[in-house]
C-alpha cells in the first residue's frame, strides 16, 4: 500500500516505524525549505530537538545548533556533525511525499531530509545512552549547502567555533560515499545592460546579443581534463518583447575544479571574455560574484579509517570521492572534514527524488558508530 501524506492541510502524521528515522523523515521532507527560505523546516527541527531534551540555539545566519558537553569533557575538541537544512526547490513546489515498494518518493526527500532524519535520530539514541560521549559532540542543522547559498551556515558555524572544533563531518549524501577532497567553485552573475528600444524604429545594441557572444566565447575556453575542471552556464535570459530591443541579459556562470590555480586562471579567463562580449556589443556588463566555495584536500587522513571502520559495522565498503559539499568551509581552517552519507537513494535534485527505507537503519548505526570512534581516535 502505498502511503501519501498532505502538505498543505498542516503537519504531515508521524510515521510509526520503531527504532528507525523515518518517524522525523515525512515531516521533515515535507516542510519546504528552499534555499534562504529555511526557517519554518529549521524552526521543525529545533522543536524535534527540544522535545528530545536537548538545548538549541539559532545563530545569526539561521542555523540550529545543539552541543553535547558531558561533565569532564569540557575544554575538549568536540565533533561537529551538520546535516543542511535547504533544498534546491523553489517556494509553492508541491513537497508531498510518498511510500512506494520500500521507497519514499517526493522533491528533497533525499538531499538533505533524509541526512537530517538521521541526525535527529542519532539524537534520540544518543539521549538513551548508546554512545558513552568522552568528547563533546556538536550537531547542527545549517542553512544555505544548495545553489547560491554559498555554504553560508557552515561557514558561519566554523567562522565562530573553530577554536573549539577538533573534526568537522558534513552529513550528506549517498552510504558508502566519504567526500575527503573538496572541489572548488566560483560562481558569476553576469547582467548586460544596454539602452534597449524598439526592434524597427531604433538601432541600439542589444544586450541579448552580447548575451550570446559570452556564452559562445566562454564554452570556446580551453579545460584543462586533469585535474578536472570544468564551466557551466546554468541559467541564462533577457529582453522583455518579440520587438524589443533587450535592454537587459543575465546569466549565471558556474566554475569547477581540484585544483586552486586552475580555477584562479579560468575565472580570470572568464571575466575577461564577459568584459570582452559586452564591449564588442557595445553594452555594459555588471559582474557579481555570488559563489565562492574553498576546494582542495580535506585533511581527512585521520577520519578516514574511522569512516571505513564505521561502514563494516553495517557491511558497507567506502568509496572516496571529490565533491563540493559543506564540508568545503573547512578547508580555509585547516580542520580535519569529510562529508559522508547517511542512505541510499537516487534522483537528486529530482521532484521523483528516492529514498530507499531500509536503508536508514544501517545509515544511523554506521553515524552512531563513526561518532562512538572518534570518541577513542587521536584527531584533533
Amino acid at each position: 500500500m502505498s502511503l501519501f501524506f498532505s502538505s498543505t492541510s498542516g503537519p504531515p502524521p508521524r510515521l510509526q516505524w520503531p527504532a528507525m528515522p523515518l518517524s522525523y523523515l515525512a515531516r521533515i521532507a515535507q516542510t519546504p525549505a528552499p534555499t534562504f527560505e529555511e526557517g519554518v523546516r529549521a524552526a521543525l527541527v529545533a522543536a524535534l530537538w527540544t522535545e528530545l531534551g536537548y538545548v538549541t540555539e539559532r545563530d545569526d545566519a539561521g542555523n540550529v545548533l545543539t552541543r553535547i558537553t558531558p561533565p569532564g569533557t569540557e575544554g575538549r575538541p568536540a565533533l561537529l556533525l551538520a546535516a543542511h537544512l535547504d533544498t534546491v526547490f523553489e517556494a509553492g513546489t508541491d513537497v508531498t511525499v510518498r511510500e512506494e515498494g520500500g521507497r519514499l518518493i517526493g522533491p528533497g526527500v533525499g538531499d538533505n531530509s533524509a541526512s537530517l532524519a538521521v541526525v535527529t535520530a542519532l539524537l534520540r539514541d544518543l539521549r538513551g545512552a548508546a554512545v558513552t560521549l568522552r568528547r563533546p559532540l556538536w550537531i547542527a542543522a545549517n542553512v544555505g549547502e544548495e545553489g547560491l547559498g554559498d555554504l553560508r551556515g557552515a561557514k558561519h558555524l566554523l567562522s565562530q567555533h573553530r577554536a573549539a572544533l577538533g573534526a568537522f563531518v558534513a552529513v550528506d549524501g549517498y552510504l558508502g560515499i566519504a567526500v575527503t577532497r573538496a572541489v572548488g567553485v566560483r560562481r558569476y552573475r553576469a547582467t548586460f545592460v544596454g539602452p534597449g528600444g524598439h526592434s524597427w524604429g531604433d538601432q541600439a545594441p542589444s544586450a541579448l546579443h552580447a548575451l550570446g557572444r559570452a556564452i559562445s566565447a566562454l564554452y570556446g575556453l580551453h579545460l584543462p581534463t586533469s585535474p578536472r575542471t570544468t564551466l557551466n552556464v546554468g541559467v541564462a535570459g533577457g529582453g522583455t518583447s518579440v520587438n524589443s530591443i533587450a535592454g537587459q541579459a543575465e546569466l549565471l556562470l558556474d566554475l569547477r575544479s581540484l585544483d586552486a590555480g586552475l580555477l584562479s586562471d579560468l575565472d580570470a579567463r572568464a571575466v575577461s571574455v564577459l568584459h570582452a562580449a559586452a564591449r564588442e556589443a557595445g553594452v555594459r556588463v555588471q559582474l557579481e560574484r555570488v559563489g565562492d566555495r574553498p576546494g582542495g584536500d580535506l585533511d581527512s587522513g585521520e577520519l578516514l579509517p574511522l569512516v571505513r571502520e564505521a561502514a563494516r559495522e553495517v557491511r558497507a565498503d567506502i568509496r572516496v570521492a571529490s565533491s563540493s559539499t559543506d564540508a568545503n568551509a573547512a578547508v580555509p581552517h585547516g580542520l580535519p572534514a569529510a562529508a559522508v552519507g547517511v542512505y541510499r537513494g537516487g534522483n537528486a535534485h529530482r521532484t521523483d527524488e528516492w529514498v530507499q527505507l531500509s536503508s536508514l537503519g544501517p545509515g544511523l548505526r554506521f553515524l552512531r558508530r563513526l561518532v562512538e570512534l572518534y570518541q577513542r581516535s587521536p584527531v584533533a
